[in-house]
């Protein structure tokens, strides 16, 4: 079946099944492969994607379920002009390996859409759903932190 996603601000017509999950059609696709794949049933947050601004996991939306414009970390930011939240990641060196980061800069950038000055223990809760292997949780709070200060100057 035909569908029209938008996409970081783009419209792609993708011809698949309804249940092809969200995630595949955005690596598969439309050849975005910020996105990662993780367990494939929610429990990782390496998927994470907006759609309409809320954070998501893509492995376990349906292509006939996307409500709405979808926003992958290519289009959080730009090469010229990373988001504030990348920004922070990149001044704490929160990557270690890097699997998981774009899907916890994708749930971060959420997190400060809804809750522009979070605490220690709303940032908790509002990541807990995302896996990091290599623990760099401290930073991943530290960087939420500066992001939040930069974007409340701005």
């Amino acid at each position: 079946m035909s569908t029209d996603l938008r996409i970081n601000g783009k419209t792609h017509q993708v011809d698949l099944p309804d249940d092809v999950p969200l995630l595949w059609v955005l690596r598969d696709e439309v050849g975005l492969t910020g996105t990662k794949f993780g367990c494939g049933v929610a429990a990782c947050g390496a998927c994470t994607v907006h759609i309409d601004g809320e954070a998501v996991r893509s492995c376990q939306v349906a292509l006939s379920d996307v409500w709405g414009e979808v926003t992958t970390i290519e289009g959080l930011g730009t090469p010229d002009a990373m988001a504030a939240i990348q920004q922070a990641w990149v001044e704490h060196q929160v990557a270690q390996c890097g699997y998981c980061q774009s899907g916890q800069i994708m749930q971060a950038a959420s997190l400060l859409a809804e809750t522009p000055a979070p605490s220690d223990a709303e940032i908790d809760e509002a990541m807990q759903g995302n896996l990091c292997r290599c623990g760099t949780y401290p930073r991943i709070r530290a960087a939420i932190h500066s992001a939040a200060q930069k974007m409340q100057e701005a």
